[in-house]
């Protein structure tokens, strides 16, 4: 009985904290839609797909390769990537290259994003700075779990 009389209490206490954060939002929120400046920067809700939120610089979105200036993927197929990836959402598969200065190209490189982490491993870990995760892209929702394995065309574009 005293049990539930207090969590009770504790759901009413819940309540009131979030009715107090609803009405303190929504008069800020009201100030800026009347176009008056106040000191707090009011509610914090973007208009999604209207409005993107500035990403940080360093922050890790959707993997790419890097091409050379011949075209070529600049990966080596060292398999560093794959070593280093704790989710082991990697594989490479190398080939052999007729340039003599490049001994080894990917004949595959396959990244499943649905395993991904997003911990950055794979990019720190790359010696020939060949694989970034920069490309700003954060919308990766997808109908299929097939349509989240990114091959080396994919990488490439």
């Amino acid at each position: 009985m005293i049990r539930a009389l207090g969590d009770f209490l504790e759901i009413i206490k819940g309540g009131l904290i979030t009715v107090r954060h609803f009405n303190t939002n929504m008069w800020f929120h009201t100030l800026k839609v009347l176009g008056f400046k106040t000191k707090r920067k009011g509610a914090v809700t973007i208009q999604y797909p209207e409005e993107k939120k500035a990403l940080a610089a360093r922050h890790r979105s959707l993997h790419r390769l890097m091409r050379r200036e011949d075209g070529k993927p600049r990966c080596v197929s060292c398999l560093l990537c794959v070593t280093v990836c704790p989710s082991e959402c990697i594989s490479v598969e190398a080939a052999e290259d007729p340039d003599s200065e490049i001994q080894k190209v990917p004949a595959e490189f396959i990244i499943d994003m649905s395993r991904c982490c997003f911990c950055g491993f794979c990019v720190e870990a790359c010696p020939e700075d060949a694989i970034r995760m920069d490309t700003g892209k954060i919308e990766l929702a997808e109908y299929q779990r097939r349509d989240l394995v990114l091959d080396l065309d994919k990488l490439l574009k």
